[in-house]
């Protein structure tokens, strides 16, 4: 699947939409339009919206261990929301629930 990515900007707040699936083949694509946003120098977090993913491979897996490392270098947060259950349970199964902030939706 085709995957598409887009992102609002405000000044205190990059909020990435994920749309598709996150694999070996979207991965790249997924690493680099997040990376150019942690090395940016405004904005001093980055959300990342998964609503729209239903299916994650290790691929993702490690863009995130690999974001979440390059945010505390730089002094950025990084949090992600609105995960499906199948996102979620990948997540919770790597550990990863638990070192990267989960937000349950746009609000919070």
């Amino acid at each position: 699947m085709d995957l598409t990515i887009e992102t609002i900007s405000s000044e205190t707040e990059h909020q990435v939409n994920l749309f598709g699936d996150v694999d070996a083949f979207t991965g790249p694509k997924v690493k680099e339009a997040i990376m150019a946003l942690v090395e940016s120098p405004d904005a001093a977090s980055i959300v990342v919206d998964l609503a729209n993913v239903e299916y994650m491979d290790s691929t993702g897996i490690g863009i995130f261990i690999a974001v979440m490392k390059a945010c505390k270098q730089t002094g950025r947060v990084l949090a992600v929301q609105n995960l499906s259950s199948r996102v979620e349970r990948l997540f919770r199964i790597t550990g990863l629930y638990e070192l990267i902030s989960i937000r349950k939706g746009a609000s919070e």
